[in-house]
């Protein structure tokens, strides 16, 4: 707590300390520390809050997305910001309220640093909850949709789909006729539908285990769930609801491949039955793929990468190809360094809840060597599929991606074990999504 706030509270008398709420955090919101106060008005006790919780689950959902961060900018760059708000009580009663934030600092070789933030909180007495509550812009819907669904993901899906329909029609099998648009929006459509139902099935057997709560490392979006359910922005029930309603549309995408005028036939079923149950057990009880030692890992890297861009293939083709399937292999292995470096900030509480990944049978230390290995494989890969004559020389241009390849390995190796690890998290989607379309482009244009 800085100078500043001891001062603030030593000019109150007792029965007001009593009426505030001070609470500290990290420059995450990872709660520090936890006043008297703060216990009367938010109805926690401090061990209940102090390291196991964020200051972001004592306010609604909209407001986290889209005021908070405005919030502590201003905060550390003024010194200090005021505003009337509404928090949420433990037993999810609105909280009409007025808070001020203040950054915190320590001394570091002389030089002052911000380490966190300070809020104190007074209840405002007789106010409406409505008249407190922040104004939501009109893009609040659309960022929350983001959010629940992680759509941001799809880049995973994406990218092996457009890669198999340019090899396809570009050399990659012979005798396959004109490409058809109308098809390919159809694969485009059932696959991303089939990906964001595995998402959300995710998501909400992650919370009903208890997987999720249990995480306050993560870093948000990139790791320990979309944090939907916990921010309010959707049910359980309505979470289960939307992963349903996601995987019947990806079905009636696929009957209409399989029965429309393209008439692909029957053994596309096996190709969308495959991702659809390799999505849903993932996390889904009885096998819960994701804490089976590897099986979570090498499901991912198959559902992402050979089998997606087999299975493409046939739906735009009728042909089944074994070279498609080899296709998917460096993609597939992108795909799962995404997922790899995600569970490094995961790994305590997913050992602590009993998902042992791989990441948590190596130990992070140890798996940086794995973040390494998939970066090499891919590349490798890429090369081996040129030299049998399964990629042509313009699919080479992926491996411009190399020197970030090794950049990204080397931030690994060097941040496993911090926060800065975030950024490498980000990074590794982009690195998927550049080193694909640098394939593609090389297919399509070289």
């Amino acid at each position: 707590m800085s100078k500043q706030e001891r001062k603030w509270t030593r000019e109150m008398d007792d029965s007001e300390k009593e009426a505030v709420s001070v609470i500290t955090c990290d420059m995450e919101g990872r709660v520090e520390t936890f006043s008297a106060g703060a216990e009367k008005i938010f109805g926690y006790r401090a061990d209940e809050v102090i390291g196991k919780m964020r200051v972001s689950g004592f306010s609604p959902g909209n407001i986290v997305l889209v005021h908070v961060k405005t919030w502590l900018d201003k905060a550390s760059k003024d010194g200090e910001f005021q505003t009337d708000t509404t928090f949420v009580h433990k037993d999810g009663s609105p909280i009409p309220a007025q808070i001020r934030i203040t950054p915190t600092y320590k001394t570091v070789d002389g030089e002052k640093i911000q380490i966190g933030y300070c809020g104190q909180t007074r209840v405002l007495e007789g106010v409406d909850p409505a008249e407190t509550m922040p104004k939501d812009p009109w893009w609040l819907k659309m960022v929350s949709a983001l959010v629940i669904t992680r759509l941001p993901f799809l880049s995973a899906t994406w990218i092996p789909v457009i890669l198999a329909s340019v090899w396809a029609y570009n050399g990659g099998l012979s005798g396959v006729g004109t490409f058809d648009w109308s098809l390919f929006g159809l694969v485009f459509l059932g696959a991303s539908f089939l990906h964001l139902s595995a998402n959300t099935f995710n998501d909400y057997f992650d919370w009903k285990a208890g997987i999720d709560q249990a995480n306050n490392d993560y870093f948000l979006q990139y790791s320990g769930g979309s944090r939907a359910i916990e921010l309010g922005l959707i049910t359980e029930g309505g979470l289960f609801r939307l992963a349903s309603s996601f995987l019947v549309l990806a079905a009636i995408c696929g009957v209409a491949v399989m029965f429309g005028p393209w008439s692909k036939g029957f053994d596309l079923f096996w190709y969308g039955l495959a991702g659809a149950v390799g999505g849903f057990f993932y996390t889904a009880p009885p096998f819960k793929l994701a804490g089976r030692r590897g099986l979570g890992e090498i499901s991912i890297g198959l559902l992402f990468g050979p089998a997606l861009t087999m299975g493409s293939v046939f739906a735009l083709t009728g042909v089944h190809s074994w070279d498609a399937f080899l296709l998917g292999i460096p993609v597939g292995l992108l795909t799962t360094a995404i997922l790899w470096v995600n569970q490094f900030p995961d790994t305590p509480s997913d050992i602590a809840t009993g998902k042992t990944h791989l990441v948590a049978t190596l130990g992070t230390r140890n798996a940086r060597w794995g973040y390494l290995t998939l970066m090499a494989g891919c590349f490798a890969a890429m090369y081996l599929l040129f030299s049998s004559g399964i990629l042509s020389q313009g699919a080479l241009l992926g491996m411009l991606a190399l020197p970030g390849a090794a950049y990204l390995t080397y931030k690994v190796f060097q941040d496993f074990d911090k926060r800065e690890l975030a950024t490498t998290c980000a990074n590794t989607i982009y690195f998927q999504m550049a080193t694909g379309l640098m394939m593609i482009l090389g297919i399509s244009f070289l």
